[in-house]
Parts: structure tokens; sequence; C-alpha cells
């Protein structure tokens, strides 16, 4: 006997760019995570570009991580392995949990496109207070790599045997 087929539940993620180059409307990898989310039928809950500063980062994530409407956080750059590159850093000590496989699947997945060169990839993601966090790198090209291979069906309820969005929704027991 079959599941009967799961209606789409629409997220509210926020999107958040570090760069210490690039202006909101320079932000090219941030504007195609908006457009995909909301094509998606997504809502966008914020977005803030903010320089690769630990705890500015830290500052931001935190806010939406205590706010109940936040679902996920996906954010861009801030994951090689320049010095100011501190996405990791940032938000690695925030996640109560974290999504080992994401990063594995990221380089994965991204080394059809750019080759050995994946293994410079920091790309992690964890759960904090029921809100998904996802670091991408700064490319467009990465980013369309994990929204089109990982977090466009993550995201989705309908997506079978297993998604997040019963996480994102703090559906779990010991946040009710």
């Amino acid at each position: 006997m079959s599941k009967p087929a799961a209606d789409f539940t629409p997220l509210n993620i926020a999107i958040l760019t570090v760069s210490d180059s690039r202006t909101l409307a320079e932000d090219t990898s941030g504007q195609y995570l908006v457009d995909q989310l909301t094509q998606a039928g997504h809502h966008l809950a914020d977005r803030e570009l903010i320089p690769d500063d630990i705890y500015q980062i830290r500052a931001v994530l935190s806010r939406w991580i205590a706010d109940p409407a936040v679902h996920a956080v996906i954010t861009t750059g801030g994951t090689g392995f320049y010095l100011r590159d501190s996405m990791p850093e940032a938000a690695r000590v925030l996640f109560d949990k974290t999504v080992d496989g994401f990063g594995e699947m990221f380089r994965l997945i991204s080394r059809d496109d750019i080759g050995m060169s994946t293994i410079q990839s920091r790309a992690i993601a964890g759960m904090a207070n029921g809100t998904g966090i996802f670091c991408l790198p700064g490319s467009s090209g990465a980013c369309q790599t994990a929204w089109e291979g990982i977090l466009k069906d993550q995201f989705d309820s309908r997506t079978r045997p297993c998604n997040f969005v019963p996480h994102f929704l703090r559906t779990n027991p010991s946040h009710d």
C-alpha cells in the first residue's frame, strides 16, 4: 500500500550573502537563490549581504535561528580557503546537529562541473533550533549545483522517501 501524495508546503527561506567585494545589486548568487526558491513556491523570509566577518555572520544567523517564522537559511560565500573565508567557522558553532552528508553530496555532484577543485569547497549544513542552515560557495554555478542537485527536492514536502520540511516546521516533539 503506497502513501498518499503529500501536499506542497511553502517554506520561509532567508538568503545571506557573505562578500567583501560585492553589493546587493551585484549579488548574482544570492539573486539566483531568491529566484529559484520563489519559483518553487517558497517565500523569501529575508535577504542580507554582509562582509565576511565571523561575528556579523553569527549575529545574522542567530537572529534568523531565533525567529520561528524562518524555516531555513541558505548562505552563499565564505566557504573557501582564503584568509577571510569564515562561514564554516561562524556557522558550525551554532548548529545543534550537523547534516554531515550535505557537504559530501555537494562535493560529489560538483565534481562533474569543476573536477577535483571540488575538494576546496567547505560547504556545510546543520540544524539550529529547528532552522536548517545550508552554507554554499559564493559562485552562481555552485549555488545552481546545490539548488538543483540537493536543495530543491529536500525543500519539497512531496519528495519521498523523506525531506527536510517536517524538521523545518518544528514538528519535532522536542520543540512542541
